[in-house]
């Protein structure tokens, strides 16, 4: 959906790709050299309300799409992810990045130069990853909604038992296991050429910050949002 500066009713863009309906759109980012916007499709089956059964289902029914402003035709680039969820494009607009949270991997899909149109693994990950943002010199930010526990780690193994959880266990309880039983907050900074992780904060008992979904740096301070909780905090690094 889009709506002007002045507000008002918003309008539809696209809610169908290539004879598929659009079910759980996801983060997005825009080319505003080649206007266009490039999201994600997190799962042909559940919406936003249903995010942890997308995690443990287990289907790879997720996809990264391509929305070209100019002639209004969407593309799928990549597809067969599961649970695809952050998003966020170069520096130089030369490849896209998607986060799959249960795989823990950054998919990254080249747009231009000689790779362009292929894909590749660009980063792995410690934890499972909601959103990512680049910054202003190139780099990447992710923040993982959790690190790998033993639970969530067999349950991707075997999707059935996934599935089994998702029909007898509360959500509450799913939430507490993914969790490992206590709410933290985890941020990764990735180089924006290579992947490479150069820098990990976390608060390990959740004290100050948790349930973190993404972060933002801007003049050397840090954003850091929640999907769950009504906070903001603010790291101020220069002191």
């Amino acid at each position: 959906m889009k709506v002007g500066a002045d507000g008002g009713l918003a309008e539809k863009v696209v809610d169908m790709v290539e004879g598929q309906k659009i079910m759980f759109a996801n983060q997005m980012d825009i080319d505003e050299e080649d206007d266009a916007i490039y999201f994600n499709d997190s799962s042909d089956t559940y919406h936003f309300g249903d995010v942890f059964f997308v995690f443990l289902c287990g289907e790879k029914t997720g996809r990264v799409i391509r929305y070209d402003k100019k002639t209004k035709e969407s593309k799928v680039v990549m597809d067969r992810l599961h649970f695809p969820n952050g998003l966020a494009l170069s520096k130089d607009g030369s490849f896209v990045l998607s986060c799959e949270s249960p795989t823990q991997l950054v998919h990254r899909y080249w747009v231009k130069g000689p790779k362009a149109g292929t894909r590749d693994i660009f980063a792995k990950l410690p934890g499972y990853a909601d959103n990512i943002r680049r910054t202003e010199t190139g780099d990447f930010w992710v923040a993982l909604h959790s690190k790998k526990t033993p639970f969530s780690r067999f349950s991707l193994m075997h999707p059935w038992i996934g599935k089994f959880f998702m029909k007898t266990l509360k959500m509450e309880l799913l939430v507490f296991l993914f969790e490992g039983g206590k709410p933290h907050a985890v941020a990764v900074k990735l180089c924006g050429e290579t992947g490479e992780v150069l820098e990990i904060l976390e608060d390990r008992e959740g004290k100050n910050m948790k349930f973190i979904s993404e972060v933002q740096e801007r003049d050397g301070k840090l954003w850091f949002g929640s999907v769950f909780l009504p906070s903001i905090w603010v790291f101020d690094r220069r002191q």
